[in-house]
């Protein structure tokens, strides 16, 4: 497809909206979520951080089958499928009397979380190869500008109006995403080609052509990794901040806090995908952005984990934020050239549950970790950043051969 004046495409410019609006509602209310378990259900950290693991499981379980299912049956079901998934996810924690609803809303949200993995699929329809790293990396602007408003005011509800408000608030976001995707997005599968999806020998995930698919298994070991060590932040951030960073507040002060520490976070997500991903992009390739995004949060981890007062915390986000718009928009392009076009949705679904399964067990092992010590899950983050660079590399060298061969990316790489 070519797509001349491709930022100002309007199915672009709706995907974002939807995005935004999807990241406005979560990020409000996921850095409180731990601080809500605690006070309001008496649950410990390491209960705690399983409710991230409950999530992630269920994420690892049904990502391939969202993202597939979008490749045969078309991206606007998928996604209206699981925007209300959300929705009813939202309202059952606002609601919950039990820590049971707890789980079982953040597995309900897990299994139909595919919206993003399909929004990622839609944009990559609709750009053509050579300007796709910039507009996921416009996906994750949005999601950066969600970050800017989500958090502060998820914690400005929460301290205001009661811990519960924030979730009915994102249930309501998340049903305004129904309704802009149901009214103003158009599908970018025709039926005849989701019936060749279906019917294609190449859209079929065989795990023994994966395995042998050496570039995709770099870009999914970086994936892997980083989203292991990011797992270690999230599962802790709010508990840190409340015990070092903010040590001795009440609850309202920690929630305001971390929601505004978080709008850092934002801030730079934003402001890379605006400004230094295109400058990037000029002069170097999609590997070298991964190397450079993954050094970036490795030094943010270890800012944090010297942090002992807001001013530091914030300056760790800032790092962690940029890392981030660098690191995911490069990864999500590398992937999609790994495999034939009619496995984008279904290889950016085997993305997400590579990166659940890190996020389960960091998770799930980040609760013990934080008992030990509240600095280990940052210090051991960044170092596993550190370590990602040696698939990148590996992915730098693969880039450099198909520019001197001209061929096309998956065919190489199998």
């Amino acid at each position: 497809m070519n797509v001349k004046h491709w930022a100002l495409d309007r199915r672009l410019l709706t995907i974002l909206l939807i995005v935004l609006v999807q990241m406005v509602g979560t990020s409000m209310v996921n850095p409180i979520l731990p601080l809500y378990a605690q006070s309001e259900f008496d649950m410990t950290p390491d209960v705690i951080t399983l409710l991230l693991t409950a999530f992630f499981t269920a994420q690892f379980i049904a990502g391939p089958f969202i993202g597939r299912w979008s490749d045969r049956h078309g991206r606007i079901p998928v996604l209206l499928i699981s925007q209300l998934g959300t929705v009813i996810a939202f309202l059952m924690i606002g609601f919950a009397q039990s820590t049971a609803v707890l789980f079982i809303a953040r597995v309900l949200d897990g299994v139909t979380g595919g919206n993003i993995i399909v929004a990622q699929a839609y944009v990559t329809d609709i750009m053509p190869e050579n300007r796709r790293t910039q507009a996921l990396g416009y996906v994750m602007a949005a999601f950066g500008l969600g970050f800017v408003v989500g958090p502060a005011v998820g914690g400005l509800l929460a301290s205001q109006l009661g811990p519960s408000v924030p979730f009915l608030f994102a249930a309501l976001a998340a049903l305004v995403t129904v309704i802009l995707t149901w009214f103003t997005l158009e599908e970018t599968l025709s039926q005849s080609e989701q019936a060749r999806n279906r019917e294609s020998n190449q859209a079929s995930l065989n795990p023994l052509q994966l395995l042998r698919n050496s570039p995709l298994m770099a870009v999914l070991a970086v994936s892997f990794v980083g989203r292991f060590a990011f797992g270690l932040l999230i599962a802790t951030f709010a508990l840190f901040a409340e015990k070092v960073i903010f040590a001795s507040a009440d609850f309202a002060a920690v929630s305001l806090g971390v929601g505004l520490m978080l709008m850092f976070v934002g801030v730079g997500q934003f402001f890379t995908q605006i400004v230094i991903l295109p400058a990037a992009l000029k002069r170097i390739s999609d590997p070298l952005i991964v190397m450079l995004g993954a050094g970036s949060r490795a030094l943010g981890m270890f800012i944090f984990a010297l942090a002992t007062e807001p001013t530091l915390g914030s300056l760790s986000m800032i790092f962690i934020a940029v890392g981030s718009g660098l690191l995911l928009p490069a990864l999500q392009s590398l992937v999609t050239k790994t495999v034939p076009p009619a496995l984008r949705g279904a290889i950016l679904g085997v993305q997400q549950s590579v990166m659940s399964l890190g996020v389960i067990i960091s998770t799930g092992v980040s609760g013990a970790l934080f008992t030990l010590d509240p600095v280990v899950p940052n210090w051991i983050g960044g170092l596993l950043y550190l370590l990602s660079l040696a698939p990148a590399l590996y992915l730098w060298q693969w880039v450099r051969g198909l520019r001197a061969n001209k061929g096309k990316a998956w065919l190489a790489s199998t």
